[in-house]
């Protein structure tokens, strides 16, 4: 489990699972998310909310684990623009972390 600063001045946060940054590398939710300036702000938030809405409605198999990540992280309350930096630096990290030990098809099957 992790723990993530969602303002800056520190006093909210969110607790992230592996299953939750697994389920964000299974549907590639973060694959050109920004721009090329890559900086986070309310419209990527939103184009994010955007994506995982029509994964939704186009997935007719089963689709816990996203709707998992929609209630507890996505849509969360205290999930702004800053939670989502974090949310991301987060991810990078998790991702490079587990490729070392396993290999990216073995990532990607989990």
């Amino acid at each position: 489990m992790y723990t993530i600063q969602t303002n800056q001045s520190g006093t909210r946060s969110m607790q992230i699972s592996d299953d939750h940054l697994m389920t964000i590398h299974k549907y590639g939710l973060f694959n050109n998310l920004t721009d090329s300036n890559g900086f986070v702000d309310e419209n990527v938030l939103e184009k994010l909310k955007l994506s995982v809405r029509s994964l939704i409605a186009a997935e007719n198999g089963d689709i816990k684990d996203l709707l998992n990540l929609c209630i507890d992280v996505i849509y969360h309350d205290n999930m702004k623009a800053f939670g989502l930096q974090k949310l991301m630096a987060l991810y990078n990290t998790w991702i490079v972390e587990h490729s070392e030990e396993k290999t990216p098809a073995e990532i990607s099957e989990a």
